[in-house]
């Protein structure tokens, strides 16, 4: 039954990561080793699961029923674990969180480092990506984000709240001069970040009662928050970044605030995790783990 349960979770990690590369990726592994794993699944169940391409994988109907199926028998087990945990409140059993990339990173995995060492019965896993996942479909116990998921069945918390700051290197300044208005970021370099499908080519600016959209322009774009920060750090162009990301950059003087007369806007990021009758005590100890290390971070970082 062991190996039955690990062989779900395996392909559940499968599909939330969309391809044998990337799921190899999140579970340190190999595409040959998640190759061999699937394809025992298979064999066992003597049906196929999904239909390999070269770049992804799309579940065919049984795969998908599959699929729909071993959510479910998840969340059971999740569940009767929590609600067997429950009278001794201890912490145990895996603990699946995402995150966005550079926060996760920098802030996150550090303070998921501390609570493994304070609950060693809890195995941590971080998953850190830019895209938003879903801590239902995407088999998360817990998942942070800037979008808070609008689906039923879902606990959303804020967890951090700060503002958007537009910054440069100082090389970037000397070279190009610093925009004074937002009007100005139309002869500048602006960094774009891709969210999903979508080019974020659009800033917005708070000017008096006003709020002004600005069209901007730049040859650089990503996915990637932390390549966002890399390609403005090294002075190749202005960003919009949230200020949790770039605090120590800005302390240190390698960023330089733009337009700070002009208010660009809040952000925030949300945790979510699934409503249930019995929530496992690893999850409701670890939101309050978060909260106490973010509380007792710096400015940018807390609630």
């Amino acid at each position: 039954m062991a190996d039955e349960i690990s062989d779900i979770r395996l392909f559940v990690a499968m599909v939330a990561a969309g391809n044998l590369s990337a799921a190899a990726r999140t579970l340190g592994s190999s595409p040959a080793v998640m190759s061999r794993h699937l394809t025992a699944l298979e064999n066992r169940l003597g049906v196929r699961l999904v239909t390999r391409t070269s770049r992804r994988f799309e579940l065919t109907d049984e795969g998908a029923q599959f699929h729909e199926r071993c959510l479910g028998i998840l969340a059971e087990i999740d569940a009767a674990e929590a609600e067997a945990a429950q009278g001794a409140g201890r912490p145990r059993g895996p603990l699946r969180i995402s995150a966005p990339l550079q926060w996760g990173r920098r802030v996150l995995a550090p303070v998921i480092a501390a609570f493994s060492d304070r609950y060693p019965a809890v195995n941590a896993h971080l998953v850190l990506t830019d895209a938003s996942l879903d801590v239902v479909n995407d088999g998360l116990d817990i998942a942070i984000g800037a979008v808070p998921p609008q689906a039923s069945g879902v606990i959303v918390r804020k967890i951090l709240s700060g503002r958007r700051i537009i910054c440069a290197a100082p090389v970037y300044i000397g070279a190009r001069g610093l925009p004074r208005t937002p009007d100005d970021l139309k002869d500048h370099d602006c960094i774009r970040l891709v969210t999903g499908h979508q080019n974020v080519d659009r800033w917005s600016f708070r000017d008096g009662d006003a709020v002004r959209t600005i069209d901007i322009r730049g040859k650089l774009s990503t996915t990637s928050t932390e390549v966002v920060n890399a390609w403005v750090l090294a002075g190749h162009g202005i960003a919009s970044r949230a200020e949790w990301d770039i605090a120590p950059e800005l302390e240190a003087g390698r960023l330089v605030p733009c337009l700070e007369a002009y208010w660009s806007g809040p952000i925030a990021l949300y945790a979510s995790y699934a409503s249930r009758r019995h929530l496992p005590p690893r999850i409701r100890v670890f939101m309050d783990f978060l909260g106490d290390a973010l509380a007792a971070s710096g400015p940018a970082a807390r609630p």
